[in-house]
């Protein structure tokens, strides 16, 4: 499924902010939505690559803000 050259997929993401690829048509795991963008597996994961530059989990991002804020 995730490895056919020809399947068409989506950019989904999480609420911690993670990215990954779903395929377009399949029922999305529990917590993940559609981000909009939606292609072949390279050009979803090209645009993975540009958009998720922090890969830490948004709940330890938020942590390390509020322990460096005091």
């Amino acid at each position: 499924m995730f490895s056919d050259a020809d399947q068409i997929f989506d950019v989904v993401v999480n609420h911690e902010e993670q990215y990954s690829i779903w395929p377009v048509g399949r029922e999305l795991p529990p917590g993940w939505h559609t981000t909009g963008f939606t292609g072949e597996r390279a050009a979803c994961l090209e645009h993975i690559g540009t958009v998720w530059t922090d890969m830490r989990p948004l709940s330890l991002r938020t942590a390390m803000a509020e322990n460096a804020a005091g």
